[in-house]
């Protein structure tokens, strides 16, 4: 089945699109903090001329310690992701955990994302695609790509095809992912865009025995890998100190290194679309 496309405020994401890109911090730390990553990356979107989401956690429910920063929760956090809409024109995206989520989250945001732990929730999945906004769903790092038919399906039952699938990395072992790129055609051939997340691709989980660990240096080239394999857009958490970033640190790249990865990337994305 061919890809479709979705669109998602002013972004317009599928076959024959430019390359959409997902990018902000993991969690929403602070309301400036967030504003400011929000201002940057809206003028680095029109200076390359890309069309880009805002993305920021309102709440990480899936910590490896109880006692790890989760964000300022649903109310404030979403007062946030509005001031970020309002404030640069930005399309914004957030995680939902809960179904009760669903619907105050749907009216701030223009696309709602299904974390991976949570890609085989049945009533999440409804409750989001009853919003009727574009989802986003992430391959659990337990699933094959082909098992993604069953969220398609979900999403079908809801009357809801507004739907993008991320690919982020398969459990390998204990404590390691791996990607397996042949999952990019594959989830397109069930229909939908699909989305590269190259910075949870490096995680690993648990890596520091009561937090995640990462490998930073990898995230290009699996960026580049994804979009040689034909990928519709790119996931990527960014922090202007991700050495100090209060969640996924070691698997976000820093803010001033993403135009030079994203203009790598569009120049690779522009080769293949050359005739031979």
């Amino acid at each position: 089945m061919p890809a479709t496309t979705v669109r998602i405020g002013n972004v317009v994401c599928g076959p024959g699109q430019p390359l959409t890109w997902i990018a902000g911090p993991c969690v929403i730390e602070s309301h400036d903090l967030t504003l400011w990553i929000a201002d940057e990356l809206a003028a680095m979107a029109e200076r390359l001329k890309i069309p880009l989401i805002f993305k920021a956690s309102f709440d990480k429910a899936n910590r490896t310690s109880g006692k790890s920063f989760r964000g300022p929760g649903l109310q404030e956090g979403l007062k946030t992701l509005e001031a970020v809409r309002q404030k640069t024109g930005l399309p914004v995206t957030t995680d939902i955990h809960e179904c009760w989520h669903a619907e105050p989250a749907g009216q701030v945001c223009d696309v709602l994302q299904i974390p991976a732990f949570l890609a085989r929730q049945t009533d999440l999945i409804h409750a989001a695609g009853r919003t009727g906004k574009p989802i986003n769903v992430k391959k659990g790092q337990f699933m094959a790509p082909g098992d993604m038919k069953n969220v398609v399906a979900k999403m079908d039952e809801v009357g809801n095809h507004q739907l993008l699938l991320t690919e982020r990395g398969s459990t390998f072992g204990y404590g390691q992912l791996v990607n397996d790129f042949r999952s990019i055609p594959v989830m397109q051939d069930l229909g939908c865009p699909v989305i590269f997340d190259a910075t949870h691709s490096v995680q690993k989980p648990a890596g520091k025995g009561d937090r995640s660990d990462g490998e930073r240096r990898m995230v290009p080239f699996l960026a580049k890998a994804a979009v040689a394999c034909g990928c519709d857009g790119v996931f990527i958490e960014t922090h202007p100190r991700p050495d100090e970033a209060l969640s996924d640190g070691p698997n976000m790249i820093a803010l001033q290194d993403l135009p030079a990865l994203i203009a790598c990337c569009l120049r690779l994305r522009a080769a293949l679309s050359e005739p031979a």
